[in-house]
């Protein structure tokens, strides 16, 4: 049986259950995708980007085209009404005129949910603030999974920007779910993650985990490293910004500390904080992530729109 459901703001709007499901339709069009080149046929995505992006809103386009739909939208808010100072509401009423599926991101928490409000088509949380990233969740638990095999019994260091991150934020939310998986939270002391998400997820849920600032002193134990960057567009201070960016690098050097099957992962962009000489390493699996993405958002198209595939 299908999921069915009207919007996916948040990764737990999944059930354990629903979110194997669509991990498990993923993975078939991976394995085949040209199996699913005629889904959408007629179909129409729009792509709500008040934000700059090129994975995400690509990532979402090309999903769209793989399955034979279309794609309009925009890539910034100058380019849309809300320079002229159109709402988020009037936005989504206009759009869902037009397309039958919408993916936003927005710099304001909580817009997505706000969208979804006034929305007669699904609308995809693509990223609010630092608030949640779910499809980057998703593509993060199918890599993982890949990967390992499973989503539990796992040690994750989260690395850099953990206050601001909302890919940490979405990812953190969606493992604790899964049994035996422990988080090293690395991260200086003015980017650790917010209260609400060491008190009322990690605490709240008896999750093992603990905060550290050296990435040297963890590498031995971590499964996967999933390092992200510190995020200019959320700081006011640029002098701030410019003393925490290079906190953290991942070099050959500390490479040779974890084990052999720990997995490096990253949401992208990335800027200095994995050198260039991880690309080669086997372990780097940052650009698989990538490609894991375009087959997630094509799995969660199929299944919020209720396309049945089963017959495929």
């Amino acid at each position: 049986m299908e999921v069915r459901m009207k919007h996916l703001l948040n990764p737990l709007d999944l059930s354990v259950e629903e979110t194997d499901r669509l991990l498990n339709l993923a993975d078939s069009i991976a394995a085949d995708p040209a199996r699913y080149s005629h889904c959408c046929t007629g179909k129409k995505l729009a792509t709500l980007f008040y934000e700059p992006s090129t994975r995400t809103r690509l990532s979402f386009e090309a999903a769209m085209i793989n399955l034979g739909g279309s794609v309009l939208g925009f890539s910034s808010a100058n380019s849309s009404s809300a320079s002229k100072g159109e709402s988020v509401s009037d936005t989504i009423r206009v759009i869902s005129c037009y397309a039958d599926i919408c993916a936003m991101r927005h710099p304001k928490e909580g817009a997505p949910m706000v969208a979804a409000g006034k929305s007669r088509i699904p609308v995809i949380n693509a990223g609010d603030g630092g608030h949640q990233h779910p499809t980057q969740t998703l593509t993060d638990l199918m890599t993982i999974r890949s990967l390992r095999g499973s989503l539990g019994n796992l040690t994750i260091g989260l690395c850099g920007d953990l206050k601001f991150g909302r890919t940490v934020h979405s990812l953190i939310n969606s493992l604790i779910r899964y049994d035996n998986v422990k988080f090293v939270l690395i991260s200086p002391k003015e980017l650790r993650v917010p209260d609400y998400i060491r008190d009322d997820v990690l605490e709240a849920n008896h999750v093992e985990y603990k905060e550290v600032e050296k990435l040297e002193d963890v590498m031995p134990e971590l499964d996967i490293l999933y390092m992200t960057r510190v995020q200019r567009e959320r700081f006011f201070n640029e002098d701030e910004y410019l003393r925490m960016k290079n906190f953290y690098i991942l070099d050959a050097e500390k490479m040779q500390l974890a084990k052999p099957d720990m997995y490096v992962l990253h949401p992208l962009p990335r800027v200095n904080e994995i050198s260039v000489e991880v690309d080669d390493d086997p372990r780097a699996a940052y650009f698989k992530q990538v490609q894991n993405g375009v087959y997630v958002r094509m799995a969660l198209i199929l299944t919020l729109l209720g396309i049945d595939t089963s017959n495929l």
